[in-house]
């Protein structure tokens, strides 16, 4: 089952771009990047010139011996079948983050032959490009990948409804066959998340064995990756931080406290591995802010932040959490439903403003989820993962701030109260478009 991936709009404008240079594909391991340069370069140009640099040391040695891309090409021309063409071939540098010559090629490609349509993406490319070893600066593109979305996948899995969410024109409640089925479609999609090939599993209907066996092989091949390519002496501690994630998440402050994840560690012993895991895409670093103002990341306290996973499928099978668990009212589930909402909400945010938000706290007595900068706007985040609206930390938040804005998510329907948007959950990903609705309104 193929599914529709909304990067490919952003692939098609680089390619009919003629000032574009060689465009890297950033995002985590198995999120779909191979598949979606493929499919690419197959449906927009004659000839697919695919090379992965993870299976060829040969092929790494080749960009050892020159940078001239005329003569690079010529090279590459013996490892491939396919022509390789201006205009007519798209160039594929796979798993790139093995050789920094081929990486650092992509300058003289950009320089000297532009001509030429290049994509390049690596599993572990962003912890390679933190170390900053013959990186081409100014010299490439980049573009973000994430899992796949709960838009991404209603259109597969319920397409009349995502016409009808894509038709909006009014902040008013939805129609009750309309919360019903989506909220149906949206807690399947919990249970499968956003690695395309849980979803794919989930969309063909195979069982959730099946789909908890594809996201426990991830999250294997997660941990492998950390004894293959992190430094030696942070592996322990990658790992120790990487299996404390849902204890973190099941306090009701889900700020990130250092004694889970070992006693008496401190934060200078684990630092370098809370940046590893950041540049590998495997988690979101969300900072509180010492005092809401623009530019967000101007009061960041950099002592206080809660850490979430990339994907919140991964994030419950990693608790353990029982997929009855999603739709039960028993209290013992009450705190991580919450973590696993919050962490949905936060990858729809991060996918859509491609800005990470941060959270606001003031001494005990209340607490902001999320705080989103969206042009102008700072926005003040809460994320229910019922109908239950209780708590006070909303108010308190408009009253002190004069915040003319808030929003929250919930399982409750679409609607406009005073200073507050109300979203049902499963509509996070609309959320741009119910900003631009309720403008219209308040207007």
């Amino acid at each position: 089952m193929e599914i529709e991936r909304d990067i490919m709009s952003a692939l098609l404008e680089w390619k009919r771009r003629p000032e574009r240079k060689p465009l890297i594909i950033q995002g985590t391991r198995q999120i779909g990047k191979t598949w979606i340069m493929r499919k690419f370069g197959e449906d927009y140009f004659d000839y697919v010139a695919y090379f992965n640099l993870d299976v060829s040391d040969e092929l790494c040695r080749e960009f050892e011996n020159t940078k001239n891309p005329e003569r690079l090409l010529n090279i590459l021309r013996l490892y491939t079948e396919q022509p390789i063409e201006p205009g007519r071939t798209l160039i594929i540098f796979d798993e790139i983050q093995q050789s920094n010559k081929a990486l650092n090629s992509l300058k003289y490609f950009c320089e000297d032959a532009p001509e030429y349509h290049i994509l390049a993406a690596g599993s572990l490319l962003g912890v390679s490009l933190s170390r900053g070893d013959s990186f081409p600066v100014g010299k490439v593109e980049f573009l973000r990948m994430y899992p796949v979305t709960f838009r991404e996948f209603l259109r597969v899995d319920a397409p009349r409804m995502y016409e009808y969410l894509e038709r909006m024109t009014e902040i008013a409640p939805l129609p009750e066959i309309v919360m019903g089925r989506v909220g149906e479609a949206y807690r399947r999609y919990q249970v499968c998340g956003g690695m395309p090939a849980a979803v794919t599993a989930m969309l063909e209907k195979r069982g959730v064995r099946e789909i908890e066996e594809i996201q426990k092989s991830i999250l294997i091949a997660y941990s492998l990756d950390f004894a293959k390519h992190a430094p030696g002496k942070d592996i322990p501690r990658i790992a120790a931080i990487w299996h404390s994630i849902p204890s973190q998440l099941a306090k009701e402050n889900r700020k990130f406290v250092y004694k889970l994840v070992k006693t008496g560690a401190r934060a200078r012993e684990y630092e370098n591995g809370l940046l590893w895991l950041e540049h590998a895409g495997l988690i979101y670093r969300v900072f509180c802010s010492s005092k809401p103002g623009l530019p967000l990341s101007a009061y960041d306290d950099l002592s206080a932040f809660k850490i979430y996973l990339c994907d919140s499928g991964l994030l419950r099978v990693m608790a353990q959490l029982p997929v009855d668990a999603l739709w039960s009212e028993n209290a013992l589930y009450v705190e991580f439903k919450g973590a696993i909402a919050e962490n949905s909400v936060l990858q729809s945010l991060v996918a859509r403003f491609d800005v990470l938000p941060r959270y606001w706290t003031s001494d005990a007595t209340a607490e902001v989820d999320f705080l989103l900068q969206y042009n102008s706007l700072l926005l003040p985040i809460e994320v229910k993962s019922g109908t239950r609206l209780g708590g006070k930390s909303l108010g308190i938040y408009l009253n002190r701030f004069n915040a003319g804005l808030a929003l929250r998510y919930s399982m409750n329907n679409l609607r406009r109260d005073g200073k507050i948007l109300n979203i049902p959950i499963f509509l996070a990903d609309w959320t741009e478009k119910l900003l631009a609705l309720s403008s219209q309104t308040q207007a």
